[in-house]
């Protein structure tokens, strides 16, 4: 079975993530998978409008677990992992076709990381996204730090990466990571009416504006991001990493919450 299954419906190509037996857990593979649909989306000129969803109960739970317990074990390989997810990532940001991320179920962690990556996000009423790295010991390091400030704020993007807060749709509409939110049964209904108000317009307007807008919300990120792996590369190797991941494997609490 493909970890990625490709569905176009006339010129909106939904590329979505197909390992529900797992909520989507972004490994290795399905990166990858991923940056290739990405790739020839972008490539591909009867595509507009780019919508990333998951498949089965969920969005995606974030990373793999398998990896980030490796990480613990190997923290001079963070550079390397962090390098490869970034890159593909971006790709949603760089292409210049708008990206929606349709969210249901749960968006945590990298997941919410990759939503950030899209132009728009539309969210279930009942859906619930988090950064939840600070927990184990972590910051969000594939974009999450660098982008979130410039959609939800500096404020809320700091309570919500430095508590690892959950919100549910309604939450992330007023506060801006949703554009739009809808029940859970309209969802795909309310993603499919943003993608034909962008279908309205004309595209060659839509990407340039896309650049300048970008450009100018995030002037220095590609700072910010260089400064997001140095950081993690930190916390990989710190006792409190280490503690918090074991804690995680454990179903416990970590050592160092309240102390």
């Amino acid at each position: 079975m493909p970890l990625v299954e490709i569905e176009d419906r006339g010129a909106v190509r939904h590329v979505v993530m197909a390992r529900p037996e797992k909520r989507n857990a972004l490994s290795g593979e399905l990166v990858r998978d991923l940056g290739e649909a990405f790739r020839e989306a972008a490539g591909d000129d009867s595509v507009r409008v780019l919508v990333l969803r998951g498949d089965g109960a969920m969005f995606s739970s974030g990373m793999d677990l398998a990896d980030l317990g490796r990480l613990a074990e190997e923290p001079e390989t963070v550079r390397a992992y962090r390098r490869e997810i970034l890159a593909i990532w971006n790709l949603l940001e760089e292409m210049t076709k708008p990206t929606i991320a349709q969210i249901h179920g749960a968006c945590l962690g990298g997941a919410m990381e990759l939503a950030l990556a899209c132009d728009m996000r539309v969210m279930a009423e009942d859906a619930v996204a988090g950064l939840l790295e600070a927990r184990i010991g972590l910051l969000p390091d594939v974009g999450g730090c660098s982008r979130l400030p410039a959609v939800v704020g500096v404020g809320r993007a700091k309570e919500l990466i430095m508590t690892g807060r959950v919100i549910d749709g309604h939450e992330a509409h007023r506060i801006g990571f949703a554009n739009r939110v809808a029940p859970a049964d309209e969802l795909d209904a309310a993603a499919q009416a943003l993608c034909d108000e962008l279908l309205a317009c004309a595209p060659l307007a839509i990407g340039l504006a896309k650049r300048i807008i970008d450009a100018s919300a995030r002037p220095a990120l590609s700072t910010t991001l260089e400064a997001e792996i140095a950081a993690q590369e930190r916390l990989a190797a710190s006792a409190d990493y280490a503690e918090g991941a074991r804690a995680f494997r454990e179903r416990r609490d970590p050592e160092f919450a309240g102390r």
